[in-house]
């Protein structure tokens, strides 16, 4: 194996089983920042070992062992509290034990476990579900920042600070109590949609899947909570159309312009009972608005039938349930599809202070400004977009869109 290959595998690791691994290193380490400056140490070993060694048959499990061994020699030198080293490594045995015994723990994955541990109270509820994307799926600070419109120094500081508390405060790294679950399964929701969404914008499709398998397991494991089952079906609308987005030169596809043979029917099936199960409770929640909406979107594109009306009413019940920038730019670019342009730019232009450094906000004034014959604004707006925008495909699109409007 080539040392390229071998580094190759080691960010793949890195990438789709830092969370997994991290999960059951946990209960070894008794401590977040040790978990995971063992499991750093043991990826770093792994560059300087494979290439010239060649990939282990079981990587994660070398992963495991070398960040355990690394643990345990941490345990010996923190002997000088007056423990022996005898009952250093009985302590570290009865851990060991209790991490290995599934049946001690409430959750079915260790990812979910570990999501609800990042939940706790020491922990400010607006860095909660940040933590559980660099902790669970370990996206950096940089990836994290744009999906909570905070820059990535400022995002670092606050999960740096989140730690700590975490360190300080928590005697160990503990699961909350089975009664405090429904309280902090938002959170824990908000995150698993992060990271699938993260993974659709930076076409990872390892992270997507991920993201939406522990949407799945939280229907299992929640089954009478329908946000979670709302979750779950808004994932799998969205991964239906992984790939059909772009042309085969990798440009941008708009929803209304792909084709639908091209989508994963299987997936689109699957989401459509989920959805309906979830919608038999009668409690709609952010998910399974949005949900519908990708419902609505998907019929009204397979049968020609007007469902801008719906998917208006939609947007409206999604932004009293969750008043955020995405719902109101979701909303204005249903206002563009119903041919309601100016009541579009109205609403856009509330937020636009808000969203002056969020491409989609751009990209949706500049479609609503072109209907109305705006040319110079448009323009500047496709502009301002492409800026924002780090997705080659996506800027391809745009310029195309601006260059249409400067030869209109």
């Amino acid at each position: 194996m080539t040392a390229q290959a071998a580094h190759r595998e080691v960010e793949r690791l890195a990438r789709t089983a830092y969370g997994r691994l991290l999960g059951r290193l946990i209960r070894h380490a008794g401590n977040l920042q040790l978990a995971e400056d063992a499991l750093s140490d043991a990826l770093a070993r792994a560059l300087e070992v494979w290439p010239d060694k060649g990939v282990p048959e079981r990587p994660e499990a070398w992963l495991i062992t070398v960040s355990r061994n690394r643990l345990t020699d941490q345990a010996r030198r923190a002997m000088t509290k007056g423990a022996s080293e005898t009952e250093v490594l009985l302590r570290q045995a009865e851990r060991d034990a209790a991490a290995e015994d599934a049946s001690q723990w409430p959750l079915p994955d260790p990812r979910l476990r570990l999501l609800f541990a990042c939940a706790h109270d020491a922990v400010p509820p607006s860095v909660r579900s940040p933590l559980m994307l660099q902790t669970v799926l370990g996206l950096t600070a940089a990836r994290i920042a744009p999906l909570f419109l905070s820059s990535p120094t400022a995002m670092g500081q606050q999960l740096s600070r989140a730690k700590a508390a975490l360190a300080d405060t928590v005697p160990g790294f503990h699961i909350p109590a089975p009664q405090d679950w429904p309280a902090l399964l938002p959170p824990v929701l908000d995150a698993i949609y992060g990271a699938f969404s993260a993974g659709l914008d930076v076409r990872d499709e390892e992270l997507a899947r991920e993201a939406c398998y522990l949407s799945e397991l939280c229907c299992g494991a929640f089954p009478k909570v329908p946000e979670a089952r709302g979750l779950h079906a808004l994932c799998l609308y969205r991964f239906s159309r992984f790939g059909a987005d772009r042309d085969n030169k990798g440009v941008f596809i708009p929803f209304e312009n792909q084709s639908p043979d091209n989508w994963n029917q299987g997936l689109i099936n699957r989401a459509e009972q989920v959805l309906h199960m979830a919608a038999l409770s009668k409690q709609p929640g952010r998910f399974q608005l949005e949900a519908a909406i990708q419902s609505a979107h998907i019929h009204m594109l397979r049968t020609g039938e007007d469902r801008w009306t719906s998917i208006i009413g939609l947007y409206t019940a999604l932004r009293q349930v969750t008043p955020n920038l995405g719902a109101i730019i979701g909303h204005a670019a249903a206002l563009v599809g119903a041919g309601r342009h100016t009541e579009a730019v109205r609403t856009l232009r509330l937020v636009t202070d808000e969203a002056s450094g969020h491409q989609p906000y751009w990209a949706t004034l500049a479609a609503a400004l072109a209907e109305l014959g705006q040319k110079e604004e448009t323009f500047a707006a496709y502009t301002r977009a492409m800026e924002l925008c780090s997705d080659g495909g996506v800027r391809s699109y745009l310029e195309t869109r601006r260059t249409q409007i400067a030869d209109a």
